[in-house]
């Protein structure tokens, strides 16, 4: 059977971290089997609900490279399901239930009359439940304002989209009896569950704002990249049976399958994402990197590919880059306090970054000549080289710790870096 599957989140303004791991998991099976996904908003709640708060939707999954396959009309990623379009469908589905006998009014509402017995599913990661139908008591699937309940709409939704598996968090395993008997109440068959674990901070709670960002377009901002957020996503509660961790869409999409989902909760680690992102960073081709950093502002020359090039070993974020490639481009606008007190308080510095300075002005420009012309110096000077290397590097980046600093001084000039040996110098 090839699958139908969804993601039917409520509009909140932004996509979540939890929603956007069920919507990945949906999608990813849906992807391995050659099925299909579909988007649904869950905007029946009129007070809540807003375009602005779907587009905060739409931005994370797009972000993300979730696309979606169909919809109302002409189907493709601009036309999601809405809920709020289909109520007069969902009044009918309701009236239908209180014509069998299967519901009842209560002042204004309908409710649905829960049968006795007990109603069971097996859930693809949890395996057989049972609930007892005396603990259910007549629930509500049409309020008296003649709008749907979230039971009623899924469920009727499900059924006419024909949805087959439906994956999302362990919260929802309470709501699976009812939506169940409503399926039965239809005379259509249930489609098939998979409740994933919750996804949990470091102190073990849900996850929740106090953990910081857990919109996937915040993450954005502080600049992670979709392909490492998607990867770290997918590994959050499910495994691929190997030790392996670092994936592309198109080997997740190979292998994932619903056996591999973790019935353990699991924990959102942000050292765990800062590795994640490193290393496909680390994958970007120059070209694609210096194309991202500069949607996010960042200048770019002819330099570029080869100052990334230094850069990338020290960056496990774009938002890193915007840091450390300002002193190839800026002269430092100050000099670390701690760094002076260390490096420059020693008499004579001065003078010796200024005889250095005029070393430079007849040194070959490469990084062997620029080493060997500095450890030439120190020692005619009976100094050690770090105490030079250690003032360049402060005049140059204003810095205690930067990237290897003869492969900078290549990069950022020699007019550049007379100019702000001078500048130091002069300073002392």
């Amino acid at each position: 059977m090839t699958p139908r599957v969804r993601f039917a989140p409520s509009p909140t303004g932004y996509l979540h971290v939890g929603g956007a791991r069920t919507a990945l998991f949906n999608w990813l099976f849906a992807r391995h089997h050659g099925g299909t996904f579909i988007l649904r908003i869950e905007d029946t709640d009129v007070q809540r609900s807003s375009w602005e708060m779907v587009s905060g939707i739409l931005d994370g999954l797009t972000w993300l490279g979730i696309d979606w396959d169909e919809g109302p009309e002409i189907g493709g990623p601009h036309a999601p399901y809405f809920q709020s379009e289909r109520l007069e469908r969902y009044r009918s589905a309701a009236r239908e239930l209180l014509a069998k006998g299967l519901a009842f009014e209560d002042e204004g509402a309908i409710r649905f009359k829960v049968p006795p017995g007990k109603t069971e599913f097996t859930d693809s990661v949890h395996g057989p439940i049972e609930f007892d139908n005396e603990h259910i008591e007549s629930f509500v699937i049409l309020r008296s304002d003649t709008h749907p309940t979230y039971h009623l709409s899924v469920v009727v939704d499900d059924i006419d989209m024909a949805i087959t598996h439906v994956v999302r968090g362990d919260d929802h395993i309470s709501n699976t009896p009812k939506q169940v008997l409503l399926y039965n109440a239809f005379g259509k068959p249930a489609p098939a569950f998979a409740h994933v674990p919750l996804i949990m901070g470091p102190d073990k709670q849900r996850l929740s704002k106090r953990h910081g960002a857990t919109s996937v377009t915040e993450y954005e901002k502080q600049g992670y990249i979709p392909e490492a957020m998607f990867n770290f996503l997918a590994l959050l509660g499910w495994g691929t049976g190997s030790n392996d961790e670092l994936f592309t869409r198109e080997e997740l999409i190979h292998r994932f399958n619903l056996e591999g989902i973790s019935g353990g909760n699991a924990v959102f680690n942000t050292e765990k994402l800062d590795w994640f992102n490193h290393q496909h960073l680390l994958r970007l081709s120059d070209e694609e990197l210096i194309k991202r950093l500069g949607a996010t502002g960042l200048r770019a020359d002819t330099r570029s590919a080869a100052i990334l090039s230094l850069l990338r070993p020290r960056c496990k974020k774009l938002t890193d880059f915007a840091e450390q490639v300002r002193p190839f481009f800026e002269d430092p606008s100050g000099y670390d306090p701690e760094g002076v007190k260390k490096h420059l308080s020693t008499p004579g510095t001065a003078d010796r970054l200024r005889e250095l300075r005029k070393v430079y002005e007849q040194s070959e420009w490469n990084e062997a000549a620029l080493e060997k012309d500095l450890r030439q110096l120190a020692e005619s000077r009976t100094v050690k080289a770090a105490v030079l290397i250690h003032g360049t590097r402060l005049a140059l980046t204003g810095r205690m710790v930067s990237p290897g600093l003869f492969e900078m001084m290549v990069l950022i000039g020699r007019e550049s870096v007379l100019r702000r040996l001078d500048r130091l110098a002069n300073s002392l």
